[in-house]
């Protein structure tokens, strides 16, 4: 659902606001967002390594939020911001093959990294819910099971959106 939301906002023109306010303030918050996420799953994996279960909850449930957050700030970026092009050097919204040539090979790097975490944030939401919820009514066997994937995925999410971030920075406009 929020996939389908998101990929339908880029049709929708951004709006004009009658003061100086740069929309791309969502973009950082969902970076430091993020950032805390990475930490929080590094520091909630070393929770439940040396058997602080209330710790690792309490972690766990703060990233989760943490998380839910950051869709909030997403869809306000998307909505408010438009698309901005990786290699737009002067910010016309127009890739030139110049531009193209100007940014080489590291566009592939760039797209590469964002198709996947795109693609692995579109699923990943129902997979942290139900390793949550595995935990909340003690079924913690299944919890540690769906968490082995769950976990690296998650972490993948939040550290490729900080390098998504700040990859496509230079080229907002």
């Amino acid at each position: 659902v929020i996939f389908v939301v998101v990929a339908s906002l880029s049709r929708i023109p951004p709006p004009k606001f009658p003061f100086d306010f740069s929309v791309h303030v969502f973009a950082l918050i969902n970076s430091i967002i993020n950032s805390a996420v990475a930490t929080l799953l590094v520091a909630g994996l070393v929770a439940v390594k040396q058997r602080k279960y209330v710790l690792h909850k309490n972690i766990m449930m703060v990233a989760i939020v943490l998380s839910v957050l950051f869709l909030v700030f997403y869809i306000g970026h998307h909505l408010f911001a438009g698309d901005s092009k990786f290699g737009d050097i002067n910010r016309d919204n127009i890739l030139s093959e110049a531009e193209k040539m100007a940014v080489g090979s590291i566009r592939y790097v760039y797209y590469f990294i964002l198709v996947t975490h795109i693609i692995l944030a579109a699923v990943i939401l129902p997979f942290i819910l139900f390793t949550a919820y595995r935990a909340l009514t003690g079924e913690y066997g299944r919890h540690k099971k769906l968490a082995r994937y769950t976990w690296p995925l998650w972490f993948y999410i939040a550290v490729t959106g900080v390098v998504v971030y700040w990859m496509i920075v230079p080229y907002y406009s």
